[in-house]
């Protein structure tokens, strides 16, 4: 019988070693954060995810999804909304363990890469370690401006590029994904090449939580509240999603 809390539980403590997953793009190296034992380091993919596991326990939860949207500065509806990933990626998770799904929909950390879908950037290896000279091609490619962030236009383009042939599922999940990214990260506009590096190792989530419990809060992404600001002073719905472009 699977026990979930014993069985997937991460010891997660301070490292001193150094992780490839670590790797900045610049070529320079910083000590991992965090392992799973004397032997292990999280992959940048169980980086990316680690920031909604609550309690440090290795399974994340509906309820942890909520929460940690919820701590980003997410509405309501779309942190309901985000209760989708629980449905769509705790089963995949859960194939490490059981072919049994898991009846909570909990999401299992450990094996977060079998979640892994098509018509993706390729930037997390099927291992779910981060590849930096794919982080750095995708830059090259779509940054036609050189000003080291990726726009609307260019975010669309980078979609179209990595479709592959029947393969909805990966479509739709990866325009969630990139749209979740710009409304979360934009700033005039784009996603910026650092902030996008700083989300694929999940230390850009901490930042954003801390940042929000600022006086000045966190001053990047798109909201409501900038649609209605922007509704007020340009009169249609398009005018004012331009105005942010």
């Amino acid at each position: 019988m699977f026990h979930a809390r014993s069985s997937v539980r991460l010891k997660l403590t301070t490292a001193q070693t150094y992780s490839d997953d670590r790797i900045l793009v610049t070529g320079q190296t910083e000590p991992a954060p965090y392992k799973i034992s004397e032997n292990a380091t999280l992959t940048a993919l169980q980086q990316h995810v680690l920031f909604w596991d609550r309690n440090g326990d290795g399974i994340i939860t509906p309820p942890d999804i909520y929460i940690g949207f919820r701590s980003l500065g997410f509405s309501i509806p779309y942190s309901v909304a985000g209760l989708l990933i629980n449905l769509f990626f705790s089963y995949p998770t859960r194939l490490a363990y059981s072919y049994l799904p898991d009846p909570l929909f909990r999401i299992y950390i450990p094996s977060i890469h079998k979640a892994k879908h098509g018509s993706d950037t390729g930037i997390y290896s099927s291992d779910g370690h981060f590849r930096p000279f794919l982080f750095e091609e995708l830059f090259d490619k779509f940054d036609e401006s050189g000003q080291g962030g990726l726009g609307v236009n260019e975010l669309f383009a980078l979609l179209s590029k990595d479709r592959v042939a029947a393969d909805p599922a990966g479509w739709s999940f990866a325009f969630m994904e990139w749209g979740t990214t710009w409304l979360l990260l934009q700033r005039d506009g784009r996603v910026w090449k650092e902030d996008l590096r700083q989300a694929y190792d999940g230390s850009l989530f901490y930042r954003i939580r801390d940042d929000r419990e600022k006086v000045e809060g966190w001053r990047q992404g798109y909201g409501l509240k900038d649609f209605w600001r922007g509704f007020r002073s340009n009169g249609t719905w398009e005018e004012s999603i331009k105005s942010s472009l």
